[in-house]
């Protein structure tokens, strides 16, 4: 079924929108819901109906529902003030109202007066068309997996690498900061001599991934390698050699391995670019990306600045659930670090930014991570349990997601699993820089929990040594030397780590330590006072 307007055409069996004969990058459920809009051209589709269609009746926000409406628009070149090809009717709904062709034929695409159908094809007409353009990038960082290659004389590797590839592709699709190109487009590049500046032109994409596989005895090595595409530069490049002896266990290794240190290359390549471009071209995407590198640094000014530019990507589209989730996160991560206010109220704003962040998007793992800290930080270890396991459902490769599980578990009674979640995060991606301000906090809450104090002492003071002003990890190291009878240099951090937090208290540990424990908190409340906290 084709479905023809202007110079677009939608083609239903291969789910893609193509303008003059080129894909054009959408979203799935934006693509669905603008063929239910063509398909019912002839009417007016109502919000309920749209909402049954498109996400099987689940409850969604209306600005979730304008935020997908607004996304089709742009697809089409559309906007809400022309509104040439759909058409909001105030309190109605919505109509699709260019003049369509429809074409039912199973054979159209292939025919030779239509449009081709894939990407290598498309590229091949473009060779024929001077002023074909080539495809816009997508308002998100978009990325293609190239299909790995096979570099070993055994045919049986063949299938290692596609699945692989598959693999890693079904990876980052899971993650909500990135646009990947479908397996079927970028596998027609399979075995051929290319350059991945043009694959990057005739996909629409700014990054490109590749890779190799090679099998020696019971060995195999896997290369792949990140490259911007714009400029032909290499962020990222890596290797991996292991034993062929489970293939599916090493096959899952390698692609959440690859996943895991993709994911935060990406970011900070589109952070950095993102703080080159003009003020005027500046949308809800770019104040987002603008304020993650101040998410990464552990100061009060840097926090604040990162929610003022959250909260414009708000205001911009209120139905954005990961500028939510990451708002949320920046209260997460506040607990350690203003304490001017009540602790209690970074937990409130942290639950708060993620409940919407999951009721805009149930999918998106960032939501669900800031919604089971904030369930720990209230001592509802299953609560905190539940929504951290499903941000790593969600996304297997998310290490964020594993560290959080790891704190939930520390401060809930796991502490020794905890330690082993805060390891596969490690291991998913050593250079997260969200995990690198993350990790020290869910070590030290572990290790004190297991009464390890020398060790919960020396991860405290590496982390103060960075960040000067992180009041947990100055509170913990004052308790740990309080409990291990270094009354000296117990009084001296607890006189700093009241230059901080000046009421800090027995009623403070009462209600705001947040260990699920009664012991945990009596053994805290211990080292305060051997410290020389007085009530």
């Amino acid at each position: 079924m084709h479905f023809r307007f202007a110079d677009f055409e939608i083609d239903i069996a291969h789910h893609e929108l193509r303008r003059a004969g080129a894909i054009v990058h959408i979203e799935p459920q934006v693509f669905d819901l603008l063929v239910h809009l063509v398909r019912n051209r002839d009417r007016i589709v109502t919000k309920d109906e749209l909402v049954d269609a498109i996400w099987q009746g689940r409850i969604i926000s209306d600005a979730a529902l304008s935020s997908r409406i607004s996304a089709a628009r742009r697809a089409l070149g559309d906007s809400g003030n022309d509104q040439s090809l759909i058409r909001t009717l105030h309190k109605r709904g919505f109509r699709f109202v260019g003049d369509v062709d429809e074409d039912s034929s199973a054979s159209a695409a292939g025919a030779g007066d239509q449009p081709p159908s894939t990407p290598a094809a498309a590229h091949e007409a473009a060779k024929l068309v001077p002023d074909a353009e080539p495809l816009p990038l997508p308002d998100k960082p978009s990325i293609a997996v190239l299909p790995f290659q096979n570099m070993s004389r055994d045919p049986d590797q063949e299938y290692f690498a596609d699945g692989l590839t598959e693999d890693i592709i079904t990876g980052l699709s899971r993650q909500r900061w990135f646009f990947v190109i479908a397996r079927n487009s970028t596998f027609t590049y399979k075995s051929q001599a290319i350059d991945v500046r043009d694959v990057a032109t005739q996909l629409g994409v700014r990054y490109v991934l590749e890779g190799s596989v090679r099998k020696a005895d019971n060995r195999v090595r896997v290369t792949s390698q990140l490259i911007d595409a714009a400029n032909g530069s290499h962020l990222w490049a890596d290797k991996y050699d292991r034993e062929l002896a489970d293939i599916f266990a090493l096959q899952d290794d390698i692609t959440n391995r690859v996943i895991g240190s993709v994911g935060p290359q990406i970011l900070v390549a589109e952070a950095a670019r993102v703080r080159r471009k003009p003020p005027q071209s500046i949308d809800a995407w770019d104040l987002v990306m603008q304020a993650v590198p101040h998410m990464w640094r552990m100061s009060t000014q840097d926090h604040g600045r990162a929610q003022e530019l959250l909260q414009r990507a708000i205001a911009l589209d209120a139905g954005y659930a990961h500028a939510h989730a990451l708002l949320g996160w920046t209260y997460v991560t506040m607990f350690n670090l203003d304490t001017r206010r009540p602790i209690g109220e970074f937990t409130d704003r942290a639950l708060a930014a993620g409940t919407t962040a999951v009721m805009l998007d149930d999918e998106d793992p960032w939501g669900h991570l800031v919604v089971g800290l904030g369930h720990a930080r209230r001592r509802r270890p299953e609560l905190a349990l539940q929504h951290l396991s499903q941000s790593i459902e969600l996304n297997p490769s998310f290490a964020l997601g594993h560290a959080g599980l790891g704190y939930a578990m520390a401060v809930g009674g796991q502490p020794e699993r905890g330690l082993q979640a805060l390891d596969q995060a490690h291991r998913l991606s050593p250079r997260d820089p969200f995990l690198a301000i993350y990790a020290p906090i869910v070590q030290y809450m572990a290790l004190f929990a297991l009464k390890r104090y020398e060790e919960t002492i020396a991860v405290c003071r590496a982390t103060a040594a960075l960040h000067p002003h992180h009041a947990g990890a100055w509170r913990l190291m004052t308790v740990s030397l309080g409990l291990l009878g270094r009354i000296d240099e117990a009084r001296e951090a607890l006189a700093h780590t009241l230059t901080m937090q000046p009421d800090l208290s027995s009623a403070h540990v009462a209600d705001n330590t947040v260990y699920a424990d009664p012991a945990d908190r009596s053994r805290f409340l211990e080292g305060l006072r051997k410290a020389g906290l007085k009530d």
